[in-house]
C-alpha cells in the first residue's frame, strides 16, 4: 500500500467506522472481524491484521475511558502476561504461514466468533469450577488470536461470563487486557516485518473516523433495536467469511 487507491480509502474509512461501532457498544467483536475482512480483501492478511492494530488502540482509549479502573486486578494479573506470550506466538506464525492458509483461518475464525455470539445465551457458571490455569490459557488463546486474525474475543468473553463479577467490573478487566494486547501488536507488527512502516501511516490517517464510529454507536445503540443490527451484522459477516474461503482456493 506504498500509494493509496480509491478503493484502499474506501475499504480503511469503513473499517475505522465498523471499530469504532464496535467499540462504542454495537455489534460485540462482529464489526471488528468484518473490519479485517475487508481489509485483507485488498492487501495480505498478515498485513490486514496490523493495519486494523492502530484503529483498534483508537477505539481501546475511549473504552479505556469510559471503565478506568474498573477492571479486576486478580483476573487481568492471570490474563495478561500470558496473552502477551499470545501475542508473540500469534506473531510468530503470521509471518511463517502462506496468505492462503490465512484467510483461511480469518474466515473459519469469523465463523468460530460469529457462532459463539449466536450460543452465547447458552453459558451460565452455576456449575463452573475455577483453575488457577483457566486464566492463563485464556490469556494465551486470546493473545495468539488477537495478533494473528485480530480474532481474540471468544476466549476471553468465556472466561470471564463463568467468573463471578458485574457487568462493570467485565466490561473493564476485558477493555484493559485488549488496550494492553493491541499495544505490544502495533511494535510487534513493525519487528516481525508483516506490515511497513508506511502503510500504517496511511492507517493513522483514518483513526478519527473511529471516534466518530464510537459516538455513532452510541448515538444508534439508544435509538434502534441493538438486536436487529446484531442480526444484520452476523449475516453480513457470515457471506463476508464463506467468500473469503471459497475465493481462497480459487
Amino acid at each position: 500500500m506504498a500509494a493509496l487507491l480509491p478503493g484502499d480509502a474506501l475499504t480503511l474509512c469503513s473499517a475505522a467506522l465498523l471499530i469504532g461501532l464496535s467499540k462504542g457498544g454495537i455489534g460485540g467483536p462482529l464489526p471488528t472481524m468484518l473490519a479485517t475482512l475487508m481489509i485483507s480483501h485488498r492487501v495480505s492478511v498478515a498485513t490486514a491484521v496490523a493495519l486494523a492494530v492502530p484503529m483498534l488502540m483508537v477505539g481501546d482509549a475511549f473504552a479505556l475511558y469510559t471503565y478506568w479502573g474498573t477492571w479486576d486486578r486478580k483476573h487481568t494479573w492471570a490474563l495478561i502476561p500470558a496473552g502477551a506470550v499470545g501475542v508473540g506466538i500469534g506473531l510468530f506464525l503470521l509471518r511463517g504461514l502462506p496468505d492462503r492458509s490465512l484467510r483461511v483461518g480469518l474466515g473459519v475464525a469469523g465463523l468460530v466468533v460469529t457462532g459463539y455470539k449466536i450460543f452465547s445465551h447458552w453459558r451460565g457458571h452455576e456449575h463452573h469450577k475455577h483453575r488457577s490455569w483457566h486464566g492463563p490459557l485464556a490469556g494465551l488463546l486470546s493473545g495468539t488470536a488477537s495478533a494473528m486474525l485480530n480474532a481474540g474475543g471468544p476466549p476471553i468473553t468465556s472466561y470471564l461470563l463463568l467468573q463471578p463479577m458485574t457487568p462493570t467490573v467485565f466490561m473493564g478487566t476485558n477493555t484493559l487486557f485488549f488496550a494492553t494486547i493491541n499495544l505490544l501488536k502495533l511494535p510487534g507488527s513493525l519487528a516481525a516485518g508483516v506490515v511497513a512502516p508506511s502503510a500504517l501511516a496511511w492507517s493513522m490517517a483514518f483513526c478519527p473516523l473511529v471516534a466518530i464510529g464510537v459516538f455513532l454507536g452510541r448515538y444508534v445503540i439508544r435509538r434502534i433495536d441493538a438486536k436487529v443490527f446484531d442480526h444484520i451484522m452476523t449475516v453480513v459477516l457470515v457471506i463476508a467469511c464463506a467468500w473469503l474461503i471459497a475465493t481462497a482456493f480459487i
